[in-house]
C-alpha cells in the first residue's frame, strides 16, 4: 500500500477560537490526575483548554484519515503571564509549519490563548509528526527545533508511573486519544499497547522538578522539550536535571535509562 500524502497547503489552516471556564475544580482535578493536592495552576495545565480547539484542526479532511499515525513529537509553552482560576479564555489554533523529515511529515500546530481582554495567557507550538506520511515540501515558519543541552545533568527525581495513570489522566485533562487508553485502537496504530500521554509524561517531569528545585508553578514561563520515546504502564521513570542561572535543563529517562524526554527546559521568571 503506497504511503499516505500529506500537501503542504495545510499550513495557514485556522479552527476555534473557543472559549473556556477555567474553575478550580478543573485545575484541582487536573493536579490530582499527576497524583498532586494543589489549588495552584500547573504549569502544563494549558493543554487542556487547547486539547478541544486541537480537535478541529486534526478533524481536517487531509489529516483526519490519518490520526492514529499522529506523535506528539517536541512541545514549546510559552507562558505570558500565570492563571488564575475563574478565568475564562479564549484558545485558537493554527498550521504555522509543515517539513518533510525522513520518519514521516512533520505539522506544527499553535495554540494561542488569550484572556477577556484579548490579552496573551499562552502560546504553544505542539510538534506533530505523521509517522510514515509523505509531504510534498516545506512550507509555512522554520520549525525551530529544542535546542541541545549543555548543563552536566544530575539524577533529580524519579516518578512512578501506575498501571491506571493514562486512564486517570486523560479523565482529569479532559485528554481524550484513544491511543492512551484503548488498547485495540493503539495496537491498530502499530504501537506495542497504550502508551502514557507525552503532555502527562511533561507535566509530570515538571511537577518533580518543582520540588526538587523548590520552584513555584508560577514562576514557570517557558517548557520546552523534545519527545524521545514511549512511556509504557506501569514504569518508573527518572528525571535527570541542573539548575543554571534563571532556567532548568532536564531529560527524563524510562527504567531501561533511555531517554523519553530529550532536550528539557524549563525557563524562570
Amino acid at each position: 500500500m503506497p504511503a499516505p500524502r500529506l500537501s503542504s497547503d495545510l499550513v495557514g489552516r485556522r479552527a476555534g477560537p473557543l472559549e473556556h471556564l477555567v474553575d478550580a475544580r478543573w485545575v484541582m482535578a487536573y493536579n490530582a490526575g499527576l497524583g498532586e493536592r494543589s489549588d495552584e495552576v500547573h504549569p502544563l495545565f494549558p493543554v487542556c483548554y487547547e486539547w478541544p480547539v486541537s480537535d478541529a484542526i486534526r478533524a481536517l479532511p487531509a489529516l483526519e484519515p490519518i490520526a492514529g499515525l499522529l506523535v506528539h513529537a517536541q512541545h514549546d509553552l510559552v507562558i505570558h503571564r500565570p492563571l488564575k482560576p475563574g478565568e475564562r479564555v479564549r484558545c485558537s489554533a493554527r498550521i504555522v509549519a509543515a517539513e518533510p523529515r525522513s520518519p514521516g511529515a512533520f505539522l506544527v500546530y499553535r495554540f494561542e490563548t488569550c484572556d477577556s481582554s484579548s490579552a496573551p495567557i499562552t502560546t504553544t507550538d505542539f510538534g506533530a509528526l505523521y509517522r510514515g506520511v509523505q509531504l510534498d515540501r516545506a512550507a509555512g515558519e522554520p520549525v525551530k527545533d529544542p535546542q541541545p543541552l549543555d548543563a552536566k545533568l544530575e539524577r533529580a527525581a524519579d516518578i512512578a508511573i501506575a498501571a491506571t495513570a493514562a486512564h486517570v489522566y486523560t479523565e482529569c485533562a479532559r485528554v481524550w486519544n484513544p491511543i492512551h487508553t484503548d488498547v485495540a485502537y493503539a495496537r491498530a496504530a502499530g504501537l506495542p499497547d497504550i502508551i502514557l500521554h507525552g503532555t502527562a509524561t511533561l507535566a509530570y517531569s515538571i511537577s518533580a522538578l518543582l520540588r526538587t528545585f523548590k520552584v513555584e508553578a508560577g514562576a514557570v514561563r517557558r517548557a520546552a522539550c523534545r519527545f524521545a520515546g514511549m512511556v509504557v504502564m506501569p514504569s518508573t521513570l527518572t528525571v535527570h536535571a541542573a539548575r543554571a542561572g534563571g532556567a532548568i535543563q532536564f531529560e527524563t529517562r524510562n527504567d531501561g535509562n533511555q531517554p523519553v524526554i530529550s532536550r528539557g527546559r524549563l525557563l524562570l521568571e
